[in-house]
This record gives structure tokens, sequence and C-alpha cells, in this order.
């Protein structure tokens, strides 16, 4: 009976949580079809590092992985298992050895995976980002909630009892489904993080309710990242936009990479976790392709908006969604 007992406690796969730093949740791709209950999107900030990381170690894009905000995170591999890291490039070790980002890499039972700090200096984040994110083969097999495994914190649901993650977690793992690849992850899949990014946006949907002048100021000036930054919306400090009317209107639908303008005239770009209506004008809605540039921003950081249209945002986005599918092929 003893040996059934061990066979069973071996035959676990699971990473356990050593160090978490300031900020780690579960996370995958998001929790879609719920918006008009009021339940925000959420998943990863930066959904392009994770979907990519799966792929690196043998999964679909979906599977759930951990989302470390600022690094400090520490854990140990309690099976054999492939691993990548992507997102902002802070120095990683397994068992003290380097880890390179945006390949797989094999760990093995007992194995301790560090994440150095990242202490962001005013107007510059050390490798353009803080979040880093780490997928492994089968993914994070937590009890999905909607039909996801992503951590929703001011909700208090899903990933794990719907919290950050703490010293002494075990997080489960799905069967291996794949093989990790063999070849780091192509460039053309790898956002180009800055400090200083160059945001592409398409206008409105409430550009009528913004002066010429407004427009004008928005996509020639830059602003800053202030500390006002989480999951919800980065907050940003700059020339403040001239409006029509003033900034309220009636409540309409918001989403990720939307930029409202609330009555201080300052732009406001949401994020993973924002609301699902809003009563502020929108000026421009930032495009899906780069919303992994806005979930590395730190404050301090810069950002500046270039206007195209929806027919280049598209093309945008059927390109990556093209490189992405050929890397699952």
């Amino acid at each position: 009976m003893s040996g059934l007992c061990l066979f069973r406690e071996m035959s676990v796969r699971s990473i356990r949580i050593l160090e978490p730093g300031p900020l780690a949740t579960v996370q995958d791709r998001g929790r879609f079809g719920f918006r008009g209950m009021g339940v925000p999107l959420s998943g990863a900030m930066d959904h392009q590092a994770l979907r990519v990381g799966n792929l690196l170690v043998g999964n679909d894009d979906a599977r759930a992985g951990i989302e470390i905000t600022m690094g400090g995170f520490r854990a140990e591999f309690r099976c054999n298992a492939s691993f990548a890291l992507s997102g902002a490039a802070a120095g990683a070790y397994l068992n003290g050895n380097p880890v390179a980002y945006w390949h797989a890499h094999q760990a093995k039972q007992g194995d301790l995976l560090t994440i150095e700090v990242i202490t962001p200096v005013r107007g510059f984040s050390p490798g353009g980002g803080l979040r880093v994110y780490l997928a492994i083969s089968g993914g994070v097999d937590l009890p999905p909630v909607m039909g996801s495994r992503s951590t929703y914190l001011r909700g208090g649901f899903g990933g794990l009892e719907g919290r950050c993650l703490r010293a002494g977690d075990d997080l489960p793992l799905g069967s291996m489904i794949g093989k990790a690849m063999l070849t780091p992850a192509p460039v053309e899949l790898i956002p180009h993080y800055s400090p200083r990014p160059v945001l592409r946006a398409i206008p409105g949907p409430q550009e009528e309710c913004v002066s010429d002048a407004g427009k004008s100021t928005f996509f020639s000036k830059s602003y800053e990242v202030t500390p006002r930054a989480d999951r919800m919306g980065i907050v940003l400090s700059g020339p403040p936009l001239e409006l029509i009317g003033g900034a309220d209107i009636i409540s309409d639908g918001t989403c990720p990479g939307a930029v409202q303008v609330h009555g201080n005239l300052k732009p406001t770009i949401l994020a993973a976790d924002c609301q699902t209506t809003g009563g502020y004008v929108k000026i421009a809605t930032v495009i899906s392709t780069d919303l992994p540039l806005v979930a590395q921003l730190a404050p301090g950081d810069r950002v500046s908006f270039e206007e195209i249209s929806l027919w280049q945002a598209r093309e945008m986005y059927l390109r990556n969604e093209y490189l992405i599918r050929s890397l699952l092929r």
C-alpha cells in the first residue's frame, strides 16, 4: 500500500512556489463570452508572451501559465517538465545556471527556477518590461471558472482561489501534450519592448467628441506612465486633450486597449482587467497587436500614439495569427 501511495505522489505533476515576488498570478488567454454579464476579460496582460511560451513547450496556445510581475520569483519543479520564459527579460536561472528567454528548456524533478527582481529606474524599465511569463508543459491545471483559469483579483475568482500566488502553493500541471521545440521563437513573434513605445491606435469610437486640436495633440505628443498603472488600466500624464462638450458620455462598452479621456483631460489605456462599460470619451483604441507593449509599461516610461486605419490593424492582426498558427503546426 505504501508503494502505491509513493507511486501516486510521484505521478502528480506540479510546481511549488517558494517565493512569488510582488505579484504572481495564474493566467491564460482570458475569459471570453461573459462581458455582457459584467465579467472582465482578464487573462495575460502580455498575451503574445504567454501564447508563444506555450507553443515553445508543446502546449496549445490557450494553456494557463504564471504571470510574474517585477520578478523576485522562485519555484521548485516537482516533476520533469519543459518550460519557457517570455516577456520582460529579467535575469533567470535554473539551479544557478542562466536561462535564455523565448526558448524551451528541460527541468527535472527538484530543479529550482529563480527570476531576479526587476527594479525599474524612472523612465526606463530594464529589458523593456515588468512582466515575465512562465509556460510549463501541460499548463497549470486548476479548475476553470467560466471557461478560463485566469485570475481576476478584484472579483476573487479564477486561478488559485481567486488570489495571487503565495509561498508554499503547489500548482498542478496538466498532461503533456506535444514535444517542446528545439529552436527559439521566431523573431517575428517577439514583441519589440521599449520604455518609449509608439502605440498604433484606431481613432474612436468617440473621436467626434474630441476637437481637431485634441486629436492633433494625442497623435503628436508623448505621455508619461504614472504610478497608477495596473492590470485594470494605465493612467498617463501629459498635455491635456481638448474635448467638445466634456468627458462624460452615456456609458457604453469598453475593451482592453481603449483610451479613455477623464475629466482631467488626460488619457488612460484600459488593460486586461478593465471594466466592461464606461462613461468617458474614448479617443482611440490601441490595436491588439500592440497590447503586449502596453502590458510591459512601467511608471516613468513614455508612450506616443500613431494613427492607423481599421484595415491596417486587421492586416497586422491576421499576419500575427498566421505566424502563430504556423508555429503551432
